[in-house]
């Protein structure tokens, strides 16, 4: 990731290639969603290249998106234990408080992961920025009653979220 914004004006400029090696990893170890996104150019806002981003989710099968689902961590999971997190997932992750949990929380956590990922297929997925581990919490047990096919329309909703937090943090314009 860049550590300061591009102009939208350079996302524009790129040759495809390239736009996919900056913004690649804006969905979670799902390049073909920047691939997408980028042959929607140009962009005349932010708000379009982030719906951009979202069209690529949302027009993609029902195969790739529970792929790109299922391509992220669980939240507090294996991954984070190991230091296995993308940069972005590891930041956002530890903003929410999830690399400081007590030890049952972390239990809680652990076993609400296992639970949803058996019933739905996919891990849950929710956009922590700004949440703190309370919310997340409360949001597993609000969700965990959910039917699969409510909790893949939420799921893709949560990533959609993340990738506008992501493409807020990368560009200006």
């Amino acid at each position: 990731m860049a550590t300061e914004p591009l102009p939208l004006e350079t996302a524009n400029l790129m040759e495809t290639g390239e736009f996919v090696g900056i913004f690649g990893d804006v969905a979670e170890h799902s390049p073909w969603v920047a691939e997408d996104a980028a042959a929607r150019r140009p962009f005349a806002s932010l708000d379009e290249l982030i719906a951009a981003f979202q069209a690529a989710i949302g027009e993609a099968g029902v195969d790739r998106q529970r792929a790109l689902l299922r391509a992220h961590p669980d939240l507090a999971g294996r991954a984070a234990v190991a230091g296995g997190l993308t940069e972005e997932s590891s930041r956002e992750q530890a903003g929410a408080g999830l690399d400081s949990l007590t030890p049952a929380e972390f239990e809680r956590i652990t076993s609400l992961n296992a639970a949803y990922s058996e019933k739905n297929g996919i891990p849950f997925i929710l956009a922590v920025r700004g949440a703190t581990k309370h919310d997340i919490l409360a949001a597993f047990e609000a969700r965990i009653g959910n039917s699969p096919e409510q909790e893949l329309v939420t799921a893709l909703e949560q990533v959609c979220r993340i990738v506008r937090f992501r493409l807020e943090d990368r560009v200006v314009g």
